[in-house]
């Protein structure tokens, strides 16, 4: 080495010591640690719609949510890949479409279909980040499985916590329309006590312990909290359903004369539930009462886990999502609860909040939906995405520097699409070969009323569109790149007859109640 090099590197030695000076820069080794990645918190309610406050309803209470919003980014037009808890999950979670993860029923593991793919917070993992689930984020049986491990994908977390509360130990109580039944059909119930008592209300203070451990420890976290509410049964403490005044609830009026303008497979999904169809108005409004306080219920458990990540500071550098798996009808349409290609059953609340990008307000109406949740997220922790997403990241809305990313969104029901424009919605059936169609504009009938698709005005519109969603089909079956093993018609996992704790039946069908012990 000859003496310049030498003089050289000792100069640049010099000033780096120096660096740790008084009244210098220091340059530490935290700024380039893990610790000063961004952390997430992955917030999901279930089943539930937008009849939030910030996105227009004026009667449900959802103060919480709302706020969050304010300092975060809302997506006004974001849709689930299929309406139904199980198939939703496993799509966002690996950010594929429910025809490249092969599944669409409820009940199944997620690795029985795609054994090679990688999760969100398998991902995290593999980052060096504590990747925790609370309560309800893959597919669990409501409420059967509350307390279990359900429908989990063990590779995803360093560590599970399935909550357990008095709304399981009390199932006896619930209203139900269908006896020994409370999840897929419309269940009710005033509860007494307090939120903590409740799995969700265990769900946000396990939640909370969390964030305090986090905040000691420094270690970076994936925290995905999922809330087995407003599914059915709608339980809350009483408090929540004294918030509202069963006379100002609203029952859409459904006219059985659209049923006859629309596909037969339409026309059957929301025909599906028998013993839902055309209830009486006050049975009516009592269900519908108690999904908002079912609603306000989450919204407060939302509240408490936010307001702990502010205590401890933590909120500094913490994405914050939240998201719902998939919308629902209440009562739109003369249909209950989700399993529809109509808006109710499609649309879903997503916010989004970043550290350093916190608009005041900022609203779009881009399309999007929910697979784009992953590489979104990879893209603001500035982690390499897997290479079998097929989403697309939302940063650039976020960031306010591109208004749209998609100019439409795909939603899958069995034998349907269903296509979401900023302004329309076109939805393909087959009916064994035989191709059927529904058009909306969103213009003039936003509660998809008016089947458009015979409409010679809408001829061109049609036609653009039914090209655009054929692409979109095709695209959403392709195989994803380095997704490896797809394996075709697996089959939900046998399971008993929904015995709870809350109710038993004789081998000849006779009902008796109790109260288990804790």
């Amino acid at each position: 080495m000859n003496w310049f090099s030498f003089s050289l590197k000792l100069s640049y030695l010099f000033v780096l010591l120096s660096c740790n000076s008084p009244n210098k820069v220091n340059i530490s080794l935290d700024e380039t640690s893990a610790s000063k990645k961004p952390n997430v918190l992955f917030i999901i309610a279930d089943d539930l719609n937008c009849d939030i406050g910030v996105y227009g309803n004026k009667i449900v209470k959802t103060p919480n949510i709302d706020q969050l919003s304010q300092n975060g980014t809302l997506f006004l037009n974001a849709h689930c890949q299929y309406p139904l808890c199980g198939p939703s999950r496993a799509s966002f979670m690996t950010g594929m479409y429910t025809d490249q993860t092969k599944m669409t029923k409820n009940n199944i593991f997620l690795r029985s279909t795609v054994p090679d793919v990688k999760t969100i917070g398998q991902r995290f993992r593999e980052q060096g980040y504590q990747s925790v689930r609370i309560g309800k984020i893959f597919h669990y049986d409501n409420p059967s499985t509350i307390g279990t491990s359900g429908i989990d994908d063990a590779f995803s977390w360093d560590q599970t916590i399935n909550p357990y509360g008095r709304d399981k130990i009390e199932e006896y109580k619930i209203n139900t329309l269908s006896p020994r039944r409370y999840g897929g059909t419309l269940s009710w119930f005033s509860s007494d006590g307090e939120d903590k008592e409740q799995t969700d209300g265990i769900a946000a203070t396990e939640a909370i312990k969390k964030l305090e451990s986090f905040s000691k420890s420094g270690d970076n976290f994936f925290l995905a909290v999922g809330f087995f509410r407003p599914h059915t049964p709608f339980v809350a403490p009483k408090k929540y359903y004294n918030l509202y005044n069963k006379e100002e609830i609203f029952i859409p009026k459904s006219s059985s004369r659209y049923l006859k303008t629309i596909p037969i497979s339409a026309a059957k999904s929301v025909r599906a539930k028998k013993n839902q169809l055309d209830l009486e108005e006050d049975l009516a409004k009592e269900i519908k009462l108690a999904y908002y306080s079912t609603i306000s219920f989450v919204d407060a458990q939302v509240g408490r886990i936010i307001n702990k990540l502010k205590q401890t500071g933590l909120d500094k550098n913490t994405i914050v999502v939240f998201i719902s798996d998939h919308g629902y009808h209440m009562g739109e349409h003369g249909h209950w609860q989700k399993q529809t290609l109509f808006e109710n059953a499609t649309k879903v609340p997503l916010i989004i909040k970043v550290p350093g990008l916190e608009p005041e307000s900022h609203k779009t109406k881009s399309p999007v939906e929910l697979i784009d949740i992953f590489p979104t997220l990879m893209d603001l922790t500035n982690i390499v995405s897997p290479p079998h997403l097929v989403g697309k990241s939302l940063k650039p809305i976020i960031q306010k520097k591109s208004s749209f990313i998609r100019k439409n969104a795909l939603t899958r029901w069995r034998n349907g699409y269903s296509l979401k424009t900023e302004r329309f919605r076109l939805t393909k059936w087959n009916m064994k070969g035989d191709f059927q169609y529904e058009l909306y504009d969103h213009k003039y009938d936003n509660e998809e009323l008016e089947n458009l698709t015979l409409n010679s005005n809408y001829k061109v519109v049609l036609d653009s569109l039914i090209k655009t969603i054929d692409t979109r089909i095709i695209e959403a079956n392709l195989k994803p790149h380095g997704l490896g093993r797809q394996i075709n018609n697996v089959q939900p996992i046998t399971k008993p007859f929904n015995l709870t704790y809350g109710d038993l039946h004789d081998e000849n069908g006779k009902r008796y109640f109790f109260k288990s012990k804790n």
